[in-house]
């Protein structure tokens, strides 16, 4: 199991390795994943970091309906290159339910500050926020029944 300052560290990998992804395309795997395992990191959290890339690129299409649903003024093909990585990301740790909800848009906003603009942090929070409840709606899920459960 990987601790969870670890978390962050495979999440940043998994986010170059998006972005990668994003501008080579899905033949650049190969290279991406051993650009993963030529980090300084634990093998855990290259091990963490190549599930999380390859889960959210291969759920990239489902993300990018979502954000267009959310992100009004803004098509996912015009935003930032890392703005839109970081949301896939978020989004599909969202849909794998292994993470709550306050940790994935604490992470993906610390991503944006590190990463992206000085702008970034406050946009992704807000698009993520909205598509968050949209997939709660979707689910009839309460999205943090498991911080009612840690309360009891």
């Amino acid at each position: 199991m990987v601790p969870p300052s670890e978390h962050h560290r495979a999440r940043r990998l998994a986010l170059q390795g998006l972005c990668a992804l994003d501008v080579q395309g899905e033949k650049a795997l190969g290279g991406v994943l051993a650009f993963l395992r030529d980090s300084r990191e634990r093998l855990s959290t290259v091990a963490e970091a190549e599930k999380m890339l390859q889960a959210a690129f291969a759920a990239r299409t489902e993300s990018d309906r979502l954000l267009a649903g959310e992100s009004r003024h803004w098509d996912v093909a015009r935003m930032s290159l890392v703005d839109r990585n970081i949301l896939r990301l978020a989004l599909w740790e969202l849909r794998a339910g292994r993470t709550r909800k306050k940790v994935i848009m604490a992470e993906a906003i610390r991503l944006a500050k590190e990463f992206a603009t000085a702008e970034s942090a406050r946009f992704v929070n807000g698009v993520l926020d909205a598509a968050a409840r949209r997939l709660e709606r979707q689910s009839g899920d309460a999205g943090d029944a498991g911080d009612e459960e840690a309360k009891n």
